[in-house]
């Protein structure tokens, strides 16, 4: 890249036409328009949180990108108001003030001229002057305007503390006017309130606010911000005393002493739970939430396993298509009120509960069957050919009992609960599932113990194969039809620490690359072409799973790649930019928190059906066929599913499968249960590309395991 000759430019005031890309690193470029110059590209880290229509009063000096051509590197970028009647009208008629759109913005700048921003400010109430603006539409143009502007003075407050502005609209969301006497009296109250704001964060204001770096308040913040760290990234639910203290004093470089004296006023104000854990580590801390899930949880289940049976049982027939341990399976679903059926791909898991609720109906009993997932109950659902539906919409709602359902009262009620995919369970989602039941209905979770744990904090199902008590039956036979899968085939060799047959045959295949950069073109190639033009198949039938989130063989990259190739920016047509991510209609999206107001649940899949920018509103149509509705300000509760994590994939299966496989930053993600998830996903092929390194060390490397204390509890409960 080569500087040109042109002058470094000074206070040259510009208005943002359109973001042409905008990186993690908040590194943005964006098209200009200025009354002094042409249009022109702008680039740089100090545009970061720029929004079209925005005027700003810019810096920087012209360099020739060798293939975007010429454009300014911006070094200071400052807001101001806007004062040409084009640029006001850009400004109004951008979405940055709800309520008004480009053809109302045009009709009251053509009224109001170059005042009409003032007449906005001191004489709203002069506003129904124009025409199609009545007292309401007026009131929301007053209270956006006041928004915008306590937004765009908070930004400028974050960005003294050397803070992304970003962040200030997700901060005003939740203090409102009281957001700068936050930031300056009290930061570490943002952690955990504020989405996308962790310690760091918070600490970085509270210091350059004079915050003391010795202070209780900043100790006891970062001994928060570890437990919570440990379960959010580690899934753990708690930290053993001495690992919370070295974390804790390295994360803000103090004696472990501070540390001790911070967990003893949290242990005073129960905010967290000191106890001496029997099986080992000697003292362990748990957050005072996960301290009360775990206590619950282990009550509930031992509550049901203790319960007298209501199953109205009566002699059956036995199922002659099942073997041995199918046969048991099925006694044992029909006898202990808590049971946990295991098993590996081709095994037979969802013929045997389809036969457990097809005689529990037989007997006149009730079946409900659910899963995490919306994918994983409709899954469930074909398999079974009964219907099922997700965890949360059973502890959301009552269904409408209508004519022919599958059950007459509460879900959570019926004689018989099937959870399918019960390794994603986590401490939260079993401990309100478990609470639902009510004593003598029987549970029965299903699920392949090999795979990843949860994406929340806890190892529900591990932790309950943990305990001798619980009755549990493994189907390890593979049947006859699964045996020719080169899916099965691998994943089998996988479980067992063993590398698969390569390149692969009959569904399972590994193309070998070096370079992550090549691999990742390889990727996107696979994806988009060669796969959909060899098996006839839309494209919407392949999914790109990646062991990492970061590199360029991780899902924003190479999300991001796919988008470009699948979705592209259209020439008039409404995209609106949410950090780093851009949403377009047809965008491919699931949401990544759960949220019951809307009635969409982490791990969902839906497609963008419209953007509004007038009203500041994205429009999803769920693959269950609801219509949901996302201010700009919520679009951090989405993210896009053209590559997404193994994790996020647990529940769903995909006919094709496209997968790098490289050890980038030392591949700290590439471990036997992920590449053995990921492996899984695939109905008809997998296709890996990468390195053969990184794939023997997945293989080979065996995952930690999470700290939970539930198993403990569990048996102990069981025994007094």
């Amino acid at each position: 890249m080569t500087v040109l000759a042109k002058p470094y430019l000074t206070d040259v005031d510009a208005s943002v036409e359109q973001l042409v890309y905008v990186r993690e690193d908040e590194y943005t470029v964006a098209r200009m328009s200025s009354d002094g110059l042409a249009g022109f590209v702008a680039s740089g880290r100090a545009l970061a949180g720029v929004q079209p229509g925005e005027t700003l009063r810019l810096a920087g000096e012209w360099e020739e990108h060798p293939r975007h051509g010429s454009r300014l590197v911006v070094r200071r970028c400052e807001r101001v108001v806007p004062s040409t009647v084009r640029a006001i009208t850009l400004y109004l008629g951008s979405g940055l003030i709800r309520g008004i759109g480009p053809r109302l913005a045009h009709a009251i700048v053509s009224h109001f001229g170059e005042q009409t921003l003032t007449v906005i400010d001191t004489e709203p109430e002069r506003l129904t002057e124009v025409v199609n603006i009545g007292a309401a539409r007026q009131a929301q143009i007053v209270h956006a305007w006041a928004e915008q502007k306590e937004v765009a003075a908070l930004m400028v407050v974050l960005q003294g503390f050397g803070i992304s502005p970003l962040l200030a609209t997700k901060i005003y969301q939740v203090y409102g006017d009281g957001s700068r006497d936050v930031l300056t009296r009290d930061p570490y109250r943002l952690i955990g309130q504020v989405r996308g704001i962790a310690f760091h964060t918070a600490d970085r204001i509270a210091l350059r606010s004079g915050v003391p770096e010795h202070s209780p308040q900043r100790i006891q913040a970062a001994v928060l911000d570890r437990l919570e760290t440990a379960a959010a990234r580690d899934g753990h639910c708690f930290l053993p005393l001495p690992a919370l203290l070295a974390a804790a004093a390295s994360l803000v470089e103090q004696e472990e002493e501070l540390i001790r004296r911070a967990v003893d006023a949290l242990l005073a104000e129960r905010r967290v739970v000191v106890e001496t854990a029997p099986d080992g580590p000697g003292q362990v801390v748990y957050a005072k939430e996960q301290h009360g899930r775990e206590v619950a949880l282990a009550a509930h289940l031992a509550r049901l396993l203790r319960a007298r049976s209501t199953l109205p049982l009566r002699a059956f027939e036995e199922h002659k298509g099942l073997d041995e341990d199918q046969r048991a399976a099925v006694n044992l679903a029909l006898t202990s009120t808590v049971s946990v059926l295991t098993g590996g791909p081709g095994c037979g898991k969802s013929y045997t509960v389809r036969v457990i609720a097809a005689t529990v109906r037989a007997m006149g009993g009730t079946v409900t069957l659910t899963a995490p997932t919306g994918k994983a109950a409709k899954r469930l659902s074909e398999l079974t050919r009964l219907p099922a539906m997700t965890v949360h919409r059973l502890l959301a709602r009552q269904p409408e009992r209508e004519e022919g359902t599958l059950f007459q009262q509460s879900p959570a009620e019926a004689d018989l609960i099937v959870v399918d995919e019960a390794s994603m369970l986590d401490l939260q989602l079993a401990t309100r599932l478990t609470a639902a039941i009510p004593a003598g209905s029987h549970l029965l979770l299903v699920g392949d113990s090999d795979q990843l744990p949860s994406i929340g904090p806890g190892s529900v199902l591990a932790d309950l194969l943990r305990v001798e008590e619980v009755p549990r039956i493994r189907l390890a036979r593979v049947f006859r039809q699964a045996q020719d899968s080169g899916i099965v085939q691998a994943a089998h060799r996988i479980r067992a620490g063993e590398l698969p047959a390569l390149p692969g045959r009959g569904g399972f295949w590994f193309e070998e690359l070096d370079d992550p950069d090549q691999v990742a073109d390889r990727v996107v190639h696979l994806a988009t072409e060669a796969i959909p033009r060899k098996q006839d198949i839309g494209r919407d039938q392949v999914q790109v799973l990646c062991p990492m989130r970061k590199g360029a063989t991780g899902t924003a990259e190479l999300g991001r790649r796919l988008q470009e190739r699948l979705n592209p920016a259209r020439e008039g047509t409404a995209e609106h930019w949410s950090g780093p991510s851009v949403f377009r209609v047809g965008d491919r999206v699931m949401p990544i928190r759960n949220n019951y107001d809307k009635g969409v649940f982490n791990g969902e899949t839906a497609t963008v059906t419209a953007v509004n920018p007038q009203d500041r509103l994205v429009e999803i149509r769920t693959d269950d066929g609801e219509n949901v509705t996302y201010t700009f300000d919520e679009l951090d509760e989405l993210t896009h599913s053209y590559a997404i994590s193994v994790h996020r994939s647990q529940g769903s299966e995909y006919p094709f499968v496209v997968a790098p496989i490289v050890a980038e930053a030392g591949g700290v993600m590439l471990r036997r249960r992920l590449l053995y998830t990921l492996v899984t996903r695939a109905k008809s092929w997998v296709v890996l590309v990468g390195q053969r390194e990184a794939l023997e060390l997945a293989v080979h490397r065996l995952g930690y395991r999470r700290n939970t204390g539930l198993a403990l509890r569990l048996a102990l409960s069981l025994e007094s």
